[in-house]
C-alpha cells in the first residue's frame, strides 16, 4: 500500500496550491482520508479529512480556505489550498484509515504518504 503526495512548492502569500494524494496497492473508496501537516519545530497536526461518504472536516486554521475532495474512481484525494499564509508553511502528509469513519487523531490513521513540502513566503 502506497500513498504518494504531490503538488507542494514555493508560493507567495495569497496564492493557491492543490495537493494530490494517489493511493496504490488497494482501493480507499470506503475509507476515511485525511491531510496533516508538520511545520518546522512543531508537532504534526490535522488539517482536513473526508469520510468515505464525502463528509468533510477542517481544522479551524484552514476553514474557509482549504477544501478536501476525493475521486474514488482514481483512488486520489486532493487538498485545494487558497489564500495561503506564511503560517501554512509545512510538510503536508496524506493519510488513510482502515475504517470509514473520519477522525482527526493522528494515531487513528493507518497508512501515510511521504509528505510534500509547502512554503509560503510573505
Amino acid at each position: 500500500v502506497q500513498l504518494q503526495a504531490s503538488g507542494g512548492g514555493l508560493v507567495q502569500a495569497g496564492d493557491s496550491l492543490r495537493l494530490s494524494c494517489a493511493a496504490s496497492g488497494r482501493t480507499f473508496s470506503g475509507n476515511a482520508m485525511g491531510w496533516f501537516r508538520q511545520a518546522p519545530g512543531k508537532e504534526r497536526e490535522f488539517v482536513a479529512g473526508a469520510s468515505w461518504s464525502g463528509t468533510t472536516y477542517y481544522a479551524d486554521s484552514v476553514k474557509g480556505r482549504f477544501t478536501i475532495s476525493r475521486d474514488n474512481a482514481k483512488n486520489t484525494v486532493y487538498l485545494q489550498m487558497n489564500s495561503l499564509k506564511p503560517e501554512d508553511t509545512a510538510v503536508y502528509y496524506c493519510a488513510a484509515r482502515r475504517y470509514s469513519v473520519l477522525t482527526t487523531k493522528i494515531s487513528d490513521f493507518d497508512f501515510w504518504g511521504q509528505g510534500t513540502e509547502v512554503t509560503v513566503s510573505s
